[in-house]
C-alpha cells in the first residue's frame, strides 16, 4: 500500500475507550493532540475526522457532557496540529457539538474557543445547507 493511500476496508470505528483516551489528552495537553500518541496511531486514527456523521450517531448520546466537550477541545486542536487531520465539513466536532446543543449543554464560551483555534469554516455548527 502506498502512502497516503486509503483502504475502505481498514476504516476505523471510535469506541468509548479511544473517546475516553483522545479526551484525556485534551485535558492533559491541550494544545498538543499527539501527546501520548504513537505516530502509528495518529496515522491510524486520522480517518475518525472523516467519519460521517451516522458513523457517530449511536456512540455519542451515551457519552457525558464533560467527555463531549473535552473531545470538541481535542478534535478541534488535532485538525490544526496533525497532519491528515482534516475534517473539514465531516469534522466530528459538528456532531458532538449537536448532541451538546440538543441537550442544551452546549457552553456559550465554547463557540468563541473553537473559533479562535481553527480555520475550518464549518465549526462548530456544520455547513448551513445542512441546517436547512
Amino acid at each position: 500500500m502506498a502512502v497516503g493511500s486509503w483502504d475502505p476496508g481498514s476504516q476505523i470505528r471510535p469506541d468509548v475507550a479511544l473517546l475516553k483516551r483522545l479526551a484525556d489528552i485534551a485535558q492533559r495537553s491541550p494544545d498538543d493532540p499527539a501527546d501520548g500518541l504513537s505516530e502509528e496511531e495518529i496515522r491510524g486514527f486520522a480517518p475518525l475526522m472523516r467519519l460521517a456523521a451516522e458513523d457517530w450517531a449511536p456512540l455519542l448520546p451515551a457519552l457525558d457532557d464533560s467527555l463531549l466537550v473535552d473531545l470538541v477541545r481535542f478534535f478541534t486542536v488535532a485538525e490544526m496540529k496533525l497532519t491528515g487531520w482534516e475534517g473539514g465539513d465531516r469534522s466530528p466536532v459538528i456532531a458532538m457539538v449537536k448532541v451538546l446543543r440538543e441537550r442544551k449543554s452546549y457552553p456559550s464560551e465554547l463557540t468563541r474557543w473553537i473559533k479562535d483555534r481553527t480555520d475550518n469554516r464549518y465549526l462548530p455548527y456544520g455547513s448551513l445547507l445542512d441546517r436547512l
